[in-house]
């Protein structure tokens, strides 16, 4: 709230105030004004609201309590703003759509405590829609595409970074530039066999390790704690992902200790990346120095 200065003229008596506050005790003033004597106050007032730099987790608000102190409760989805068009539409993982990422989580907020607030999680952007069955032999190909298109994605980055810089950051672009674009032995965007992305991840594994670290990076974002909930996944349950309808399926079968997040370690063995100290960064700092 901004800060503000308030002229009171006002008809009250010099009864003592019951507020400890300055909004109250102008409050009392308003409330006097119809009794016995008239005064004039020049009230300085630099109030600031302690819910504005109060954070709460998504599906909350900030609410102040009796004490005027700041407290975290649940949403309610009707205050939540509409959208603004169809791709803020979410798909919820009760097959329902829901019109904004608030109104799912204000939703799950006020079933907290409830066998459906348990298991309601962001599936993906977009309205929902019919997906397939995803087989037994799709699944065993995943890692392989999915590999093979974060590679293609971070190197499409990397040429229009070069004609529009800003796509990357300056340490992705190097790295992009040094780890893949300059080899020669890349296996270049096409539609190629199993058969063929296996050989290409056995022959120039290297050159795969930072898309698939880079990629856990991009996602970890809410909290930023090196493990990965269903909602952050979301993101790679979209069209433009090979094999979508495989993308749930996978990191479930990812989730080795199955508490329904995906850590780092569970990410990179999923991709076949060697969980050894020269492939996989050992602290958050550097993990998140890959964004940088």
């Amino acid at each position: 709230s901004p800060r503000w200065l308030v002229f009171i003229s006002v008809h009250l008596s010099f009864e003592t105030s019951s507020s400890n506050t300055m909004e109250m005790f102008i409050l009392d003033i308003i409330k006097e004004a119809n009794k016995d004597r008239w005064i004039t106050l020049l009230c300085f007032s630099f109030f600031q609201d302690p819910c504005d730099n109060f954070r709460c987790k998504r599906g909350k608000t900030c609410k102040l309590d009796e004490d005027n102190k700041p407290g975290c409760v649940c949403q309610q989805p009707s205050e939540c703003p509409p959208s603004v068009n169809e791709f803020d539409h979410v798909c919820g993982t009760d097959n329902k759509t829901y019109d904004t990422s608030c109104e799912l989580f204000a939703t799950k907020c006020n079933l907290e405590g409830t066998k459906k607030g348990h298991r309601l999680h962001l599936d993906y952007t977009g309205s929902c829609k019919v997906i397939p069955s995803c087989e037994d032999s799709e699944l065993v190909q995943f890692p392989l595409r999915m590999r093979d298109w974060l590679k293609n994605v971070l190197l499409q980055l990397y040429e229009h970074d070069v004609v529009t810089p800003g796509f990357l950051t300056p340490k992705q672009h190097f790295r992009v530039r040094s780890k893949i674009f300059e080899s020669e032995r890349r296996l270049h965007a096409g539609d190629h066999s199993v058969e063929l992305l296996a050989q290409d991840f056995e022959k120039n594994y290297n050159m795969y390790i930072y898309p698939v670290h880079w990629q856990f990076a991009q996602l970890d974002q809410h909290p930023s704690d090196r493990f990965l909930s269903h909602s952050e996944l979301a993101p790679l349950r979209v069209p433009l992902v090979p094999m979508e309808h495989c993308t749930s399926r996978f990191f479930q079968e990812c989730d080795a200790d199955k508490d329904k997040q995906v850590s780092f370690k569970e990410w990179t063995s999923c991709f076949g990346i060697k969980n050894g100290e020269k492939d996989v960064y050992k602290s958050l700092v550097e993990i998140k120095g890959i964004i940088q």
